[in-house]
């Protein structure tokens, strides 16, 4: 098979375990307090991209959260547009009246950090970020509004990875479209010239673009000073492996052309090989793993379809979001572990209608 499949790392897995389901941010510690103030404010009657601000919010500490990133941190993941910011016009605290309001519910570090995330050009951070072009001890200069302001390298470490959650949460090719070439949007796109790529949610295939950037941002962190401040995020192999644009592109339209179904539909040895390069050319994300398990098990290859679905599920382990945003993160990791499973066992149904019936019956070792 020659593929690059991840083994499944158990510590990972289970803690993305503790994170499936809702109720894992009640029973937070640190970041439970804070949900009855942001749902006040409205967050989950709010669109966002991919679902509502909550959702988002949510998401966004959630992968925080499986990334070990400390409490501040988690606190800026969970609030980070609260002030508002050039990105998203949802301004849930006044930040000329109510700063010392969220300083007494988060802290003065966390509020800090919240504010300069809000208030900073997040377009010119992001392309310094793109282009690795933070100084040589770590600090960053941006734009504050008219004033000019020098962000230590924790702040440049904790945005980076903050900036990473978020792209990932809320990226599929409607944002490919309507923000294309971000960082470097081009404002002279009229909506009524493309009006077909203005239709929300578009086709949802997932992103062809924001993958290889969030690998970008990653590789920035392996900075000699950045890369002592804060846990890095486990994809990319602790961002030190490169994931190109071009590889990122080309495999997701060999997935989604798996997907549509642009495959001989009779025998799946087609639809395998388009999936096994899909794979080749990006191994970080999980669903072209995932379906191609099905695909093996299908095949009657139940060997190679326990590894592409313990590969799946380790991706899924260490985003904690959704790539192929069709269906949520825990729907992703659920049945990628029921394919794990009936690989292992020897399980998986003859007939069509069974698949209906399909359940995670005890719990497989490591997953």
């Amino acid at each position: 098979m020659n593929l690059p499949l991840h083994a499944l790392d158990t510590a990972q897995f289970e803690r993305a375990q503790q994170l499936l389901g809702d109720e894992w941010l009640a029973q937070d510690a640190e970041l439970a307090p804070l949900l009855p103030v942001v749902l006040a404010r409205g967050v989950g009657q709010d669109w966002h991209k991919s679902g509502t601000f909550r959702h988002h919010l949510v998401g966004v500490a959630r992968a925080l959260t499986l990334w070990q990133q400390p409490r501040e941190v988690r606190l800026l993941g969970l609030l980070h547009s609260v002030y508002g910011n050039a990105f998203v016009d949802l301004v849930k605290f006044d930040a000329s009246s109510e700063r010392g309001d969220l300083r007494a519910l988060v802290g003065e570090q966390a509020e800090h950090l919240i504010y300069l995330f809000c208030t900073i050009s997040r377009t010119e951070f992001t392309q310094k970020l793109q282009a690795h072009a933070t100084a040589a001890d770590g600090t960053m200069e941006v734009a504050q509004g008219a004033q000019r302001l020098t962000l230590t390298p924790r702040e440049v470490a904790a945005f980076a990875i903050v900036t990473m959650a978020d792209a990932m949460e809320q990226w599929s090719s409607w944002q490919d479209d309507v923000y294309s070439r971000f960082p470097y949007v081009n404002p002279a796109r009229q909506q009524s010239v493309h009006w077909a790529s203005s239709l929300w949610p578009g086709p949802m295939r997932p992103t062809s673009r924001i993958v290889s950037q969030i690998n970008g941002w990653g590789r920035a962190l392996q900075h000699p000073v950045l890369r002592q401040q804060l846990p890095l995020p486990p994809m990319f192999a602790q961002c030190t492996a490169e994931l190109t644009a071009g590889h990122e592109a080309t495999a997701m339209s060999l997935y989604w052309s798996v997907i549509q179904m642009d495959q001989p539909l009779v025998e799946p040895d087609c639809a395998i090989a388009v999936l096994e390069q899909a794979v080749r050319l990006n191994p970080w994300v999980g669903e072209p793993q995932m379906v191609l398990a099905q695909l093996y098990l299908a095949a009657g290859r139940p060997q190679e379809a326990e590894r592409a679905a313990a590969s799946a599920v380790h991706c899924y382990s260490c985003w904690g979001n959704a790539w192929d945003k069709r269906v949520q993160w825990d729907a992703w990791m659920a049945w990628a572990r029921i394919v794990r499973q009936s690989a292992q066992q020897g399980t998986w149904p003859d007939r069509l209608d069974k698949l209906n019936n399909m359940a995670l019956r005890q719990e497989v070792a490591g997953a």
